[in-house]
């Protein structure tokens, strides 16, 4: 999921099934910078605006089910509450910490392509400031009955969720295939950052 926050959206001009997923996108952007770039803002107050935006419009459980793979049966109940928790605050931490290196990049949607029952990827493009060529990045979203939510987040290509799972299952093995250590892990970024 990581460069979300570091989007400004151009104009959307489209038609057919997938145009409200590809406003979803663009309408979230322009309300992510608008919310989180504010100069007097504080660190304190972007957390704030990021948890609302991101259980707004983030499918959270699912993802954070999804990238703890097979580890979730194998969690106790305890151990799932906890990494839930966990999970949330390290992509609050982390796009607080994007937004904050904002620096007037802006997102320009070009078109949609259904995958699946209920899901969309929205193709778009972030466009730098610099001569760096634009950065691809597409999001899957999936239409529910409050209206979109974003399930994952594809950077050149890149799944930032399967990202997350190869690393998350890693850092489980390396703990004798424990969740608890994935927990204490998550602890230690989600404090430091803190």
């Amino acid at each position: 999921m990581a460069l979300f926050m570091a989007a400004v959206p151009a104009r959307v001009d489209a038609a057919g099934p997938g145009a409200d997923a590809e406003q979803f996108i663009s309408s979230l952007a322009d309300e992510a910078i608008k919310a989180l770039t504010q100069p007097d803002s504080t660190p304190e107050t972007r957390s704030q605006r990021f948890r609302v935006l991101l259980k707004e419009n983030f499918d959270v459980k699912t993802i954070a089910r999804w990238v703890l793979g097979r580890y979730w049966k194998k969690a106790s109940k305890v151990e799932q509450a906890e990494y839930l928790k966990l999970f949330e605050e390290l992509l609050i931490v982390t796009y607080v910490d994007r937004f904050s290196k904002y620096s007037g990049e802006h997102l320009k949607v070009s078109k949609s392509s259904p995958s699946g029952e209920r899901d969309f990827v929205v193709f778009s493009r972030i466009v730098r400031l610099e001569s760096t060529a634009p950065l691809n990045v597409d999001w899957r979203v999936r239409k529910k009955s409050t209206g979109f939510k974003i399930i994952d987040v594809m950077v050149e290509g890149v799944s930032m969720g399967q990202t997350q799972r190869s690393e998350f299952a890693s850092v489980i093995r390396q703990n004798g295939g424990k969740v608890e250590g994935l927990l204490v892990e998550l602890r230690k970024r989600v404090s430091k950052d803190a």
